[in-house]
């Protein structure tokens, strides 16, 4: 049961997943509330929509069809996120589990926009992120599945 709630913290807090070079480049200037804009940062100093997206569009060499998709996905991402912390009706585990969906389906639906050689490279940062993670939380290798 811990395990599985590490775990579900985990990947709420991969919210992030793409931005950890973006936010470290951008340094800790973002610190937006709820209210701001959906272009700057909204939650805990995570790096911005704008700033995500222009991450992996230095990373994957998005057209900029693909980043107003990927930014349209993030928006909404950030919107269902923003729902859900205000949703006090939710216990913490149904909430983490709902974050990690949200998180999922935003993954996937940016994996939708991409084509193959991009689809690959966003695999290898999905990857290294995750194993980061685990690193983090001390979960140790980032074999263990997330699927069940």
């Amino acid at each position: 049961m811990k395990k599985n709630a590490i775990r579900l913290l985990t990947i709420a807090f991969a919210f992030a997943a793409l931005s950890l070079p973006a936010l470290a480049q951008a340094g800790s200037g973002a610190t937006g509330t709820t209210g701001e804009t959906a272009g700057k940062a909204q939650h805990h100093g995570m790096p911005s929509i704008d700033e995500r997206v222009q991450h992996l569009t230095k990373a994957l060499n998005l057209s900029d069809d693909q980043q107003a998709k990927v930014k349209s996905i993030l928006q909404d991402q950030q919107n269902q996120a923003n729902s859900l912390r205000q949703d006090t009706s939710i216990s913490q585990q149904d909430r983490r589990a709902k974050f990690m969906q949200i998180h999922q389906t935003t993954q996937q639906s940016i994996r939708d926009v991409l084509n193959d050689d991009q689809k690959a490279k966003f695999d290898q940062m999905e990857a290294r992120h995750k194993e980061h993670m685990g690193k983090q939380s001390g979960q140790g290798a980032p074999g263990s599945s997330d699927k069940q």
